[in-house]
């Protein structure tokens, strides 16, 4: 049957015809009949063979080849992301941890309230991930932030499918928040595999695993909105920011108890340990997580050493551009280079008061960062109260962000530190002898 009307395009073939007055009709060569029939003819074989040659150019000669995709990493066609994502989150999940931090205050809280059963947590205590990363000689290793552990009196780790494993510190950074827990690795058959946070891509989807409120073993996912993202964090968390991360930005949703736990790419490899989220009013989908690259030496260094040495100079400081801003400053009416007033603050005691002599800031100095003590190497050295840093190594320094980088990233212990600094409205230089950094002095 014809899908049109017209016989023109019909595959079928009259058998015969009779003309009008009933003899048989056969139509000779030059007919116009046989025409149209050798015209139909000719047309569809024509219309057959162009197709055919077509599909074998398009398809590579007639090899059977995968037709071509957008392509994500990896080469992989974009129609295949779903199921790459499942490969990757169950080959992730095993090792992936819940932490539960039962703090020395919850412990109190045991003590007064009588033994907890074996099922139960403290309400005060905290809950993180984790991700096991190592294993060695019966032990297995577990990667987490430093604040996950703080205030640590006993922890616990929860495997993906429910065992619980009792966890000791075997080292922490709380500069860079990672730390290194240590379990029993039995029945711990899955390390995660390391990836490259170099290679990824603004726009690469990723998938955050780990344990928010509480709900473990939890996957979301998202791309990356930023690989190289710059936040200023406060090591001390005393509000005054005195450190900069850089840090891999995703629209992953990342909650409470996610700290700690894998950032992954679509080959399920780790390139990121979910760290902190802007959590205020009207914010959504901005999570940092710490780039694996920039985690594996200081990991490296605490599976070694338990610590992370690094240079001290003994100076607890304030940025010159915050005092500027101050009420201190603005209440010193001095003229530039001129020996200021005196403030007068008054002390803890009942009604007492003391002088503490406001810096000598010299014209056009407006960065740096102000001296509020100095101890160990940079007493030793001459530093003191109010003296102003604007250099180290002829390097220019505007904040205490800059000094601590500086120290941490071009200094080694041992070497010596030229300080140029404002004394007294003076310039001046000394040399400081930089010392390990001790765990008390953090």
């Amino acid at each position: 049957m014809s899908l049109f009307d017209d016989d023109f395009y019909s595959t079928r073939v009259k058998r015969s015809s009779r003309n009008n007055d009933g003899s048989p009709f056969r139509p000779f060569r030059g007919s116009r009949n046989g025409s149209t029939f050798r015209i139909a003819i000719i047309s569809s074989v024509a219309s057959s063979l162009f197709v055919a040659f077509l599909f074998i150019i398009l398809n590579g000669g007639g090899k059977a080849e995968p037709e071509a995709r957008p392509a994500l990493t990896g080469g992989q066609a974009l129609v295949e992301t779903s199921e790459r994502i499942i490969s990757a989150s169950e080959k992730v999940r095993p090792a992936v941890v819940s932490i539960i931090n039962v703090t020395n205050q919850a412990l109190e809280q045991q003590d007064d309230e009588g033994k907890l059963g074996e099922d139960e947590i403290p309400y005060n205590a905290s809950m993180g991930s984790g991700v096991i990363f190592h294993k060695k000689d019966g032990k297995a290793y577990i990667i987490t932030n430093a604040h996950v552990i703080q205030d640590a009196g006993q922890l616990e780790a929860v495997l993906v499918n429910g065992d619980k494993k009792e966890a000791t510190i075997v080292g922490l950074d709380i500069v860079t928040d990672l730390a290194v827990l240590q379990v029993d690795a039995e029945g711990i058959d899955t390390v995660v595999e390391i990836g490259d946070s170099g290679k990824l891509r603004v726009g690469e989807m990723v998938i955050a695993i780990g344990n928010p409120l509480g709900f473990g073993d939890s996957l979301t996912q998202g791309i990356v909105s930023s690989t190289k993202r710059i936040i200023p964090v406060s090591i001390n968390q005393d509000g005054n920011y005195d450190w900069e991360q850089e840090v891999i930005q995703t629209d992953a949703a990342i909650n409470q108890g996610n700290s700690g736990g894998a950032l992954v790419d679509l080959d399920g490899k780790l390139v990121g340990i979910n760290s902190m989220k802007i959590a205020d009013m009207g914010v959504e989908g901005i999570g940092f997580a710490i780039p694996i690259d920039d985690a594996m030496p200081i990991l490296n260094a605490l599976l070694e050493d338990g610590k992370v040495s690094r240079p001290y100079m003994g100076v607890y400081t304030m940025d010159l551009g915050l005092y500027l801003d101050s009420p201190q400053a603005d209440d010193s009416d001095e003229e530039a280079g001129e020996q200021p007033a005196e403030d007068e603050v008054e002390g803890e005691g009942e009604g007492e008061e003391f002088e503490i002599a406001a810096p000598v800031i010299p014209e056009g100095i407006t960065e740096g960062v102000l001296v509020l003590e100095a101890v160990g190497p940079s007493l030793d050295a001459g530093l003191e109260f109010n003296d102003i840093i604007v250099a180290l190594d002829g390097k220019a320094i505007e904040s205490t962000i800059d000094l601590r980088k500086y120290l941490y990233n071009a200094k080694k212990i041992g070497e010596s530190l030229k300080v140029t600094y404002y004394r007294d409205g003076k310039k001046k230089t000394l040399d400081v002898k930089l010392e390990e950094k001790a765990e008390e002095q953090e």
